[in-house]
């Protein structure tokens, strides 16, 4: 499943700035790109996945809520759309925003995105969505896009749940909107460039 990304009524879509293309050999190299963009995000930050089944979106969002000191565990919220994932008091990120994993795979239209009530969440949270492309843009004025892909064809069979296997995946992260245009934008691509260490 795949949506094109589509501005509102009167609205114009800004171009993207490439921020990395990279390649995941492994989980633990998709556990560096997540701390590396968990250093980045705050309370408001809008980060839409998109990849086919099995691509990693949802171990991505696992690492990332990590990385970001949410409590307990990240798991996939297909079945409830949205799932609240609070800062831990006693975690790596004290003090910093809540996850708010959703997945949109299931929704038709931005008015069931809007039902679901982001907003009210936004002010406090990182949102990530995967499936997101075309329906979520307009929950926020700028955003981030990760793609990612895996391979494909007989040498790389789909199973379903099977995202967490060690397989070669790449990225893409693009960045629209004024918050990421600047020197925050500039600031993430040196920090992904640079990376950190596994941990």
């Amino acid at each position: 499943m795949s949506r094109p990304a589509a501005p509102g009524p009167g609205e114009e879509e800004t171009l993207p700035k490439l921020l990395t293309e990279v390649a995941l050999p492994d989980l633990a190299a998709t556990g560096r790109l997540a701390r590396a963009l968990a250093a980045a995000l705050r309370a408001g930050d809008l980060l839409v996945l998109t990849g086919e089944l099995g691509a990693g979106k949802t171990t991505f969002t696992r690492a990332l809520g990590k990385a970001l000191g949410v409590r307990g565990s990240v798991i996939s919220p297909t079945f409830v759309l949205a799932r609240i994932h609070p800062n831990d008091p006693d975690g790596p990120r004290p003090g910093g925003p809540d996850l708010v994993h959703v997945d949109a795979y299931r929704l038709g239209s931005v008015e069931e995105v809007d039902d679901l009530d982001l907003e009210a969440t936004q002010d406090r949270a990182v949102t990530v969505v995967e499936w997101g492309r075309g329906l979520v843009e307009h929950l926020a004025e700028s955003r981030l896009e990760l793609t990612l892909e895996r391979a494909t064809g007989e040498a790389a069979p789909m199973v379903e749940g099977d995202e967490d296997v060690e397989d070669p995946r790449r990225a893409r992260l693009e960045a629209f909107g004024p918050r990421w245009t600047g020197q925050a934008g500039r600031d993430l691509a040196r920090r992904l460039e640079s990376g950190p260490r596994d941990q």
